[in-house]
């Protein structure tokens, strides 16, 4: 009874049509009038120092490699002019690379004027739309866009064609410990349990759960728990651990999903409240977007 409210209370994420998506696609590819298509210098091209992915599948750039050699380059990649007759790459990093594996001296590119900011956007905002970048890339990828770039949430979503939502969620990653970082980064951790960790207040905390984590192999469902626990642990004067119905229960958990932080409903045949905790104003605000989000 209680859980069939949550989905207007939270509701769904919703998309921006993906044009941002195919923008970049499409400026990535297609020649503007007046551009050519060049053989550059592989030794002249310069990786955008912006650039937001760290991590490839070996697998995948191997298996590109081989396909290089035998076939070349069937894209060019696209990038822009540096002064002395250097340049910088603005879209296809994994081309050029296995280009360089590959043992290629030369490379087909699409020169495009353009300034630097421009270049930098276009780096960041082509890499988010591929789907193997891991989750603490695409965070620092939209960190990014608002340092650099003094782009809010909202112009973040705009530009890349996600929703606020998933950007505000992919931000909070940048709140977990350096450890959790890089678990979640090497898929040692999973978003989710990375959204129930963030519920712990000190990275000394986050550091304990991650370790039972990793060693354990704990569900998210698990991993809830163990969290609840450390933000609650049981009065020494109490006998048993409160008694909540399934269906409540299941209730709570699906509001602490959704806000990223402790819940709970006191329910009397239908009636009673709900709690929300918070840790800090940073929490406050996020929640009360949250719950009044159209």
């Amino acid at each position: 009874m209680l859980g069939r409210g949550l989905s207007s209370l939270i509701p769904a994420a919703r998309g921006n049509g993906g044009a941002a998506a195919t923008a970049v696609a499409v400026m990535a590819s297609a020649q503007e009038p007046g551009e050519t298509i060049q053989e550059l210098i592989l030794d002249e091209i310069e990786v955008n120092p912006l650039q937001p992915r760290t991590h490839f599948s070996e697998q995948a750039l191997a298996e590109l490699t081989e396909s290089v050699r035998v076939s070349g380059v069937l894209q060019p990649i696209l990038v822009r002019s540096l002064p002395e007759g250097r340049y910088q790459l603005v879209a296809g990093q994994r081309r050029l690379l296995a280009s360089m594996r590959a043992g290629l001296k030369t490379i087909p590119s699409l020169v495009r004027q353009m300034s630097e900011q421009e270049a930098m956007e276009a780096t960041i905002v082509e890499n988010l739309q591929r789907e193997d970048m891991n989750p603490m890339e695409q965070a620092r990828a939209y960190e990014t866009l608002g340092r650099e770039f003094g782009m809010t949430q909202e112009q973040i979503a705009q530009r890349t064609g996600k929703d606020r939502a998933s950007v505000a969620n992919y931000l909070r990653l940048l709140r977990l410990s350096p450890t959790a970082q890089e678990a979640l980064e090497r898929g040692r951790l999973s978003v989710g349990h990375a959204k129930v960790i963030l519920g712990l207040p000190t990275l000394e905390e986050q550091d304990r759960v991650i370790s039972k984590v990793i060693a354990e192999q704990l569900s998210v469902r698990a991993t809830e728990e163990v969290v609840l626990r450390m933000l609650k642990p049981p009065a020494p004067h109490e006998a048993v651990e409160r008694q909540v119905d399934p269906n409540v229960r299941e209730a709570e958990r699906e509001l602490e999903r959704a806000l990223g932080c402790r819940v709970e409903i006191h329910d009397r045949n239908g009636r009673g409240k709900v709690v929300i905790e918070y840790k800090s104003l940073e929490d406050f605000d996020r929640i009360v977007e949250a719950l009044s989000r159209k």
